[in-house]
């Protein structure tokens, strides 16, 4: 009778432990915890979309514009080590090519997460994308032409310097111009905050830049 009694017992413990285990395999599954298929991450990605929130068309314009902006800006930069004789000036291309060079990549991912196209560019000339209608040199604010860029290419000491500061105040007054249209007009979050930041970083470095050339 006991012998009856105690895998009476156990088989209902053995049942038991199984059902639990069932149970809990069930639970992990609806939750996506240690799925390879990845669906909590996935969850937490959407989640993160969610937060930033849309686009819309002048946010695509924004950044397009933008990229090509900021890639002539990185260029004119890139020549100063070189040729400019101002440790003011080469301490500011320093500090735009490292401010400048992550907000393209950032800008970059925004654009490929929208499906749309991430301007192209060669040498000093920008091409111009699908659905922008305007050229790099023409269309966007405070960009310089191809005869501008190989005047400064050309140039070297304060030559160099007085050039380098002329044109790069008019290439941040136009950033900030297209800057301060995304701010009123764009609706995905990160793009307005990137706004407001070169809104104020680069109306500092305008500032700084007068100072350079003797018009504080």
């Amino acid at each position: 009778m006991r012998n009856t009694r105690t895998l009476t017992r156990r088989a209902a413990l053995t049942a038991a432990t199984v059902t639990a285990a069932l149970v809990l395999a069930a639970c992990g599954e609806d939750s996506g915890s240690g799925h390879t298929g990845g669906h909590g991450s996935a969850s937490s990605s959407k989640s993160a979309t969610a937060a930033a929130g849309t686009h819309n068309a002048q946010d695509v314009s924004f950044a397009q514009g933008m990229t090509l902006h900021h890639r002539q800006a990185l260029e004119m930069a890139e020549l100063a080590a070189d040729r400019a004789s101002s440790a003011g000036v080469k301490s500011l291309a320093s500090r735009i090519e490292k401010a400048q060079g992550p907000e393209i990549r950032t800008i970059g991912g925004w654009l490929t997460s929208w499906g749309e196209d991430v301007p192209a560019s060669s040498g000093s000339t920008t091409e111009s994308m699908p659905g922008m209608n305007h050229s790099a040199g023409s269309g966007l604010p405070g960009m310089m032409d191809g005869s501008d860029m190989d005047e400064l290419d050309k140039a070297s000491g304060t030559d160099f310097d007085t050039m380098f500061l002329t044109m790069m105040i008019d290439h941040h007054e136009g950033a900030v111009a297209m800057a301060t249209t995304e701010k009123s007009k764009g609706a995905y979050g990160p793009a307005t905050s990137l706004a407001d930041a070169v809104i104020t970083a680069q109306t500092a470095e305008i500032a700084e830049m007068n100072k350079l050339l003797g018009k504080s």
